[in-house]
């Protein structure tokens, strides 16, 4: 792999990983799809990297999961279930278009109907 690509891949992991932290903390952005591009591009330009966010006490275990099983635990369910809902009530207030605010929830709804008939893991433990 050349130098620049690695540098690119780097970059986007470290991107992706900085915009899932801040996922953990605003409702409307997503942790868990940013820490799997985070893992997906530090897997290709720092293994240690990667293997330092699969390590993670915090982002590790999810990773993990859907990784190993295509599995959420219990508790991102119920978190993401949580901002989902968040997202939708902050929606409601601040689109104006009646058309676009309706597909925005409508689309946050399926996605938490998608998220929540995901299996649970099997190997994990505590969840």
């Amino acid at each position: 792999m050349s130098q620049a690509r690695r540098v690119a891949f780097m970059t986007l992991a470290g991107i992706s990983f900085v915009l899932g932290v801040i996922g953990a903390f605003l409702p409307i952005m997503p942790t868990t799809c940013f820490m799997l591009l985070a893992v997906w591009f530090a897997s290709r330009s720092s293994p240690r990297f990667a293997a330092w966010i699969r390590r993670h006490p915090r982002f590790g275990p999810t990773v993990t999961a859907w990784e190993a099983e295509r599995a959420i635990p219990r508790h991102a369910k119920w978190l993401a279930g949580i901002m989902l809902i968040v997202s939708m009530v902050i929606l409601a207030f601040t689109v104006s278009l009646m058309w676009l605010k309706l597909l925005l929830i409508l689309g946050l709804a399926l996605l938490g109907v998608w998220i929540l008939t995901r299996p649970e893991p099997v190997t994990s433990s505590g969840t």
